[in-house]
């Protein structure tokens, strides 16, 4: 009876030990499945993969595999029959040095299909991602991203249909072309770019730009229709123009001590930085903020309305011309000069808040005070035309509002770097000042817009 109680105790006592082995033994496995033959594919995360792929495309990826490691990543290009290995990058297994190996590789690769070899058409950009695992009989863990591509490596076809042949400084133009699938184009003049615009409604390869050259442009070094493609292909036609040379006009502003005492308070109202006295302050807006206000105003002009929305020649204030476009200032401060700055548009004077008038159909984008140029209105008329009303005591619009040509805007004064009542009228193409007369002239109109658009649509 001992004996067998003895047998049965030793029985009892080892199959604990038995027990805690055989749960060792299934959590080492369980631990050594789990870790080298974890079952998560790497994660390969495309950044604005391409549609097009033209004469050169960047494609930019990130893959990615936080447990066994990144073992390999292959980008082929597939058309057809045809395979083109692009990239074949291996990396080294997971050590006690680096850790658990490769867990994130970001690649930005430059794909050149004509040197691939590969013809305009359908594509297939293929990568192939693989981890460390021992699954798959120890092949690893496979994922694979396909994309559709179009391979495209012509550039677009552009043809010129009229060209401003004589263009001045502070003057404008246009140029109708024809451009066919195309994502931008427009014309790059000296500097400025000139967006292009459907000649026609529902028209999609038919174009015109309106051009302008700043007054103080001494010659053309560019004049070059630019289209581009989905694809990134670019075409630059050049056309030709010639340059005339305007007279300039110079004049003289003697400014005072009242002149200052009267207008220092208004600017140091909204630009409290100025400092130094009346005269410092003055010089400060007279060069700083008359800088930031033409920024402003050309930030203004840079997404027009793409559908024209005047027509006929621009309204010009009855009254008597005070300053001209593109003089040449000096100031005079006690018979001293102190400063030069050129005035952009038109001064008309005629009664005191003289009624303001829109002097051609569009839409209103600013109604508000802006330094120099005071209580100011802009209107957009499409296409990258835009009017400028300043000094103004009065505002009657606020942005958005839609006007027919004549529509009261607002009325006259001494707003902004004014000694006198009077409007400040300035003439714009994308961003650019130009001399109002050519818009008020409807000969001009008709001869450099009108007829060449009417000959164009046919």
């Amino acid at each position: 009876m001992t004996r067998l109680k003895s047998r049965y105790s030793k029985k009892r006592s080892s199959f604990p030990l038995f027990l805690i082995l055989m749960l060792l033994i299934a959590g080492a496995g369980g631990y050594i499945f789990v870790t080298y033959f974890e079952g998560e594919k790497p994660l390969i995360t495309g950044h604005d993969f391409p549609e097009f792929l033209g004469k050169e495309a960047t494609v930019l990826l990130t893959v990615a595999d936080q447990k066994s490691g990144i073992r390999s990543i292959q980008i082929s290009l597939l058309q057809k029959d045809q395979e083109k290995l692009l990239l074949n990058k291996q990396y080294p297994r997971a050590s006690k040095d680096n850790g658990a190996g490769t867990q994130k590789e970001k690649i930005s690769l430059v794909i050149n299909p004509r040197q691939l070899k590969l013809k305009d058409g359908e594509a297939t950009l293929k990568i192939v991602a693989t981890d460390y695992s021992l699954r798959g009989l120890l092949k690893g863990n496979v994922n694979i991203l396909t994309h559709p591509v179009v391979i495209d490596t012509k550039p677009p076809r552009v043809s010129i249909i009229h060209s401003e042949r004589y263009i001045k400084p502070g003057g404008a133009g246009i140029v109708i072309y024809t451009a066919e699938d195309t994502v931008r184009q427009g014309v790059q003049l000296n500097e400025s770019y000139h967006p292009g615009f459907p000649l026609t409604d529902g028209s999609d390869s038919k174009f015109i730009s309106y051009i302008a050259l700043p007054y103080s442009t001494t010659k053309i070094t560019k004049s070059v229709i630019i289209a581009e493609d989905a694809a990134g292909n670019r075409t630059a036609k050049p056309f030709s123009t010639v340059l005339n040379k305007p007279q300039q006009k110079k004049d003289k502003i003697h400014v005072g001590d009242g002149f200052l005492g009267k207008k220092i308070p208004e600017f140091e109202e909204h630009y409290p930085e100025m400092k130094g006295d009346l005269l410092q302050k003055y010089l400060y807006a007279n060069r700083t903020v008359r800088s930031m206000n033409n920024d402003k105003i050309r930030r203004l002009c840079a997404n027009p309305t793409e559908k024209r929305l005047w027509s006929g020649k621009f309204l010009r204030m009855a009254g008597t011309s005070k300053a001209g476009f593109a003089d040449h200032r000096t100031y005079y401060y006690k018979g001293k000069a102190i400063d030069r700055q050129v005035h952009l548009g038109m001064d008309i004077a005629s009664t005191r808040h003289a009624t303001i008038k829109a002097a051609g159909s569009g839409t209103v984008i600013y109604a508000d005070y802006l330094g120099i140029y005071g209580n100011m209105v802009m209107l957009d008329h499409g296409q990258g035309v835009f009017s400028l009303y300043s000094h103004m005591s009065q505002i009657n619009v606020s942005p958005g509002d839609s006007l027919e040509k004549g529509a009261v805007i607002g009325k006259s004064g001494t707003s902004g770097m004014a000694g006198g009542d009077h409007l400040h009228f300035s003439m714009l193409v994308n961003g650019v000042f130009v001399t109002p007369k050519e818009w008020w002239d409807q000969h001009w109109i008709d001869v450099t817009i009108d007829e060449p658009m009417v000959d164009a649509k046919f």
